[in-house]
């Protein structure tokens, strides 16, 4: 655990990769390192491991934390861009294990200068990827009301979306908005009935995110490259926050493992729809322990899958 951060699920995630001393792993969401930390440690010399991000300062993180180590190999990108054809060929030899520890990192949250949180005021700017445009404040004073309310109701599962964009649209023609907390003070103003324990900004916050950092995108297409680049038997472990990520991971992951489409009124063997995936226990929540010492582990949950194939 470093600057603040505490690696959500440690020890169910390093039991679901079954790590092995000389195998290779991908860590697509080094963060501040917590699990990479905790896959070196049990990586022989031989072993490897590959991490990723796409923000600049975990990526700086990275490299003070583990540019010396030989088996360590640092790439700033996104994972979604994790293909052969786009920078892996020397990794074509397959992984024995990848995570995706999804979602924005406390250091980030914790940040002002980095727009993410609705409780520190600063520019409203939530891009992960600080050379990647828009920022959320840029967005957010340029679409469209109906756009907005799109955004705020699909990815922030916001009830009162259409208010807080009619909103937006009309306080902008004075100011832009520039700061998270003009933006979390109009939300504040536009929602009648608020959840308990629930700021009222949460929903449209996140659904900036969302968008800004296109994280549903990417996801989507992270995953079939994840697959392609797995070992018979190697593990695929996805920690997501929130009910739109796990969606995804889990419709995926059940379409991988239940094989190629047929009519079902033909007698067709399981085996012979070619599955290429198995999904490994059931989803797994953090416990009182973890949620007490880490609020914002609450939300988690994790899901597991080994592909499938001959294993050499």
């Amino acid at each position: 655990m470093t600057e603040g951060h505490r690696p959500v699920l440690l020890a169910e995630t390093l039991d679901a990769l079954a790590v092995r001393p000389e195998g290779r792993y991908l860590d697509a969401t080094f963060g501040r390192g917590g699990h990479s930390a905790e896959i070196l440690a049990r990586l022989a010399p031989t072993g490897r491991l590959l991490a990723m991000d796409r923000d600049d300062q975990a990526i700086e993180v990275a490299t003070r934390r583990f540019g010396e180590d030989p088996r360590m190999t640092i790439v700033k990108g996104r994972f979604s861009m994790m293909d052969i054809d786009r920078g892996m060929a020397p990794w074509q030899g397959g992984f024995d294990g990848m995570l995706f520890d999804l979602g924005v990192s406390s250091p980030q949250l914790d940040d002002a200068r980095r727009g993410f949180s609705f409780r520190r005021d600063g520019p409203l700017d939530m891009r992960m990827d600080r050379q990647s445009r828009p920022t959320a404040a840029e967005w957010l004073n340029s679409a469209p009301e109906a756009e907005i309310a799109r955004v705020l109701r699909d990815f922030g599962e916001e009830r009162f979306a259409r208010r807080i964009a009619r909103a937006v649209v009309a306080v902008r023609v004075d100011a832009p908005i520039v700061t998270t907390s003009q933006f979390a003070a109009l939300v504040a103003r536009e929602i009648p009935r608020r959840e308990p324990g629930q700021d009222p900004a949460t929903r449209a916050f996140q659904a900036l995110r969302i968008l800004v950092n296109d994280e549903l995108g990417e996801l989507s297409r992270a995953l079939p490259a994840a697959r392609d680049l797995l070992k018979p038997g190697g593990r695929l472990v996805v920690i997501s926050f929130h009910s739109l990520e796990d969606r995804i991971v889990k419709q995926f992951f059940a379409h991988e493992a239940r094989g190629d489409a047929y009519p079902t009124r033909l007698p067709i063997p399981q085996a012979m729809l070619s599955p290429r995936l198995k999904v490994i226990g059931k989803a797994v929540r953090p416990g009182v322990a973890e949620c007490t010492a880490n609020p914002r582990a609450r939300s988690a949950i994790m899901r597991v899958a080994e592909r499938l194939g001959e294993v050499s």
